[in-house]
């Protein structure tokens, strides 16, 4: 596609008898902010690594702006945070910035990106020197120095707390706004939520559910209607759309497909009070996912 910024078609690598991406199949168009979700081992580092042209594929196609990877890069187009990977020592942070800024044909200023990153007080800090956040922000202005048209973030907030994760997310807005393309992985489900325009859970290197968050949810998720009742509530379980109930105490909490069937049903029966209906969030659907794939 002309207009995409990246794209895998049917990609596969494995690591001895482990499939770590299997039949891999998908296209992000410019400008989008992408999410890719998966339980640990679930193949979203290696699927990064492919994507970069760091891990060839045993089989597919990979393009970044409709040509090979290592074409991309070249140009300065791609902009990578790895989940892991080692800061040059003895130097500050300052030299290590202005290094990376000489590999690109049009670097932003080192102060805009130091203020970015939130890192300006630590400019003339030595790398070997820093707490393991600070160290996580340096890498993120590594990425962003050379003012990357796509930007790929594997954990990016793994190692920061609450707050940097706000004004970490603060930042990357400002980049999107600008019309940059951004493929992300986390574990922090509401960041996902929060900030993606799409979502990608994987499992076990293959896609498993693709769409905005409000369809992930609908895709996968049971809404849960919960009631006070006593005595035998087994009947609840047989309800319209109700997949499985639990029982707290006189709180029942009931899994439906179909929450609406399920309150009619509740209230023509008139056996139960306080009724309370909870959407599904984010959680409950890539809980939902990964478990069918773990069956």
């Amino acid at each position: 596609m002309d207009d995409a910024a990246l794209s895998l078609t049917s990609v596969t690598k494995s690591f001895g008898s482990v499939r770590a991406v299997d039949g891999l199949t998908l296209t992000v168009p410019r400008g989008q902010t992408v999410a890719l979700l998966g339980p640990n081992g679930a193949g979203k580092s290696t699927t990064i690594a492919v994507l970069l042209g760091l891990l060839p594929p045993d089989s597919g196609e990979v393009t970044l702006f409709g040509g090979p990877p290592e074409h991309a890069v070249r140009l300065g187009r791609v902009g990578a945070m790895p989940q892991v990977g080692g800061l040059i020592s003895r130097v500050t942070v300052r030299e290590l910035l202005t290094f990376v800024a000489g590999a690109y044909p049009r670097p932003l200023p080192l102060d805009h990106v130091l203020a970015l990153a939130r890192i300006t007080e630590l400019r003339d800090r030595r790398v070997d020197r820093l707490s393991g956040g600070q160290a996580q922000r340096v890498r993120f202005a590594m990425a962003v120095i050379g003012d990357p048209d796509l930007i790929v973030l594997d954990e990016p907030t793994a190692a920061l707390d609450a707050g940097a994760r706000r004004r970490f997310w603060h930042g990357m807005r400002d980049l999107a706004d600008q019309g940059k393309t951004i493929l992300f992985s986390t574990h922090y489900l509401e960041e996902a939520d929060e900030h993606a325009d799409r979502i990608v859970v994987i499992d076990r290197g293959r896609l498993v559910a693709d769409g905005t968050s409000a369809e992930i949810k609908r895709m996968a998720a049971l809404t849960t209607v919960r009631v006070t009742a006593r005595g035998d509530v087994a009947w609840l379980g047989t309800l319209p759309g109700v997949r499985h109930l639990e029982v707290q105490g006189d709180r029942v909490h009931l899994h439906s497909s179909d929450p609406d069937a399920t309150v009619v049903a509740l209230a023509q029966a008139g056996a139960v009070r306080d009724i309370e209906v909870t959407p599904a969030d984010l959680e409950d659907a890539f809980i939902a996912l990964t478990a069918k794939e773990t069956v």
